[in-house]
């Protein structure tokens, strides 16, 4: 096994066929540009690695992604970053990158994966997580939109009628619920997580190189580009949805864990 190269955001490391890819943020490993692109780089440079034929996305932490840090960016003034002033460097064009890989991925989902961070979970063929983790698209209970592509990931995972439920709900839904409706692939105890999704990501290793990259290209064709256009879109709905009174009270009501008071302004 070679040793995590030194990277900022996340750790790198190869163990045969199969790489890791690691965030570290710990606790929550919030997300923004930088680290997106991060493993975005990572998972370009594996695609460049024949050695490599799968990869393992997993989190330092309690949380696999809790999202974006809305709180902490309205308490620095900074609710607006990252909007279409800054859009050909907007951490969705970034993601974009994610989904135009060519190496299977597997998240081992430990933890929350929350708003965006449930749409970086997405970005993988397959999920195994635990009775412990929560998968939530929260948009909705903040007054904002879905993004990451999630308006496309998540009704191709679960079908068009439990994604809009999961959306306009905002409710959170632990592991089990997760495997039961194709959010997630495999449960397995917290402490087998990781153990789990590397099993899954060398079984997958072990089948013809050619024969995965062709058949996922057949299965996944297109969806860079549906993703892609449906981020334009998210954005649009962002933009304005960030600048309304609705939008600073779901801030203020998630950082103080209390229901919102959302007036429709």
């Amino acid at each position: 096994m070679t040793g995590p190269n030194p990277l900022r955001e996340i750790a790198l490391t190869r163990d045969g066929f199969v790489a890791t890819v690691e965030m570290r943020r710990p606790p929550h490993n919030f997300f923004d540009l930088k680290l997106i692109a991060e493993i975005a780089d990572a998972f370009e440079e594996l695609d460049a690695d024949p050695s490599v034929r799968a990869i393992v996305l997993a989190a330092e932490g309690k949380s696999f992604c809790a999202g974006a840090d809305f709180a902490k960016r309205m308490e620095a003034g900074d609710v607006a970053g990252g909007t279409r002033g800054s859009a050909g460097k907007h951490v969705y064009k970034e993601a974009i990158r994610l989904f135009r890989t060519k190496k299977p991925i597997v998240a081992a989902v430990e933890g929350a994966a929350v708003g965006g961070g449930l749409g970086l979970a997405l970005v993988a063929d397959f999920r195994v997580t635990c009775s412990e983790a929560r998968f939530t698209a929260n948009f909705t209970r903040l007054g904002y939109h879905p993004g990451f592509g999630l308006t496309v990931t998540l009704p191709r995972l679960v079908g068009p009628q439990k994604a809009a439920l999961l959306f306009y709900t905002s409710r959170r839904i632990p592991g089990e619920e997760a495997v039961r409706i194709g959010l997630a692939d495999l449960l397995v105890p917290l402490a087998e997580v990781r153990s789990a999704a590397a099993a899954l990501a060398l079984e997958i290793a072990q089948s013809s190189p050619l024969g995965i990259a062709a058949t996922r290209e057949t299965l996944r064709r297109g969806l860079a580009d549906r993703v892609e256009a449906a981020t334009e879109r998210e954005l649009v709905e962002q933009d304005w949805l960030r600048r309304t009174d609705d939008f600073t009270e779901g801030v203020r009501a998630m950082a103080a864990r209390r229901l919102p008071n959302f007036r429709g302004g």
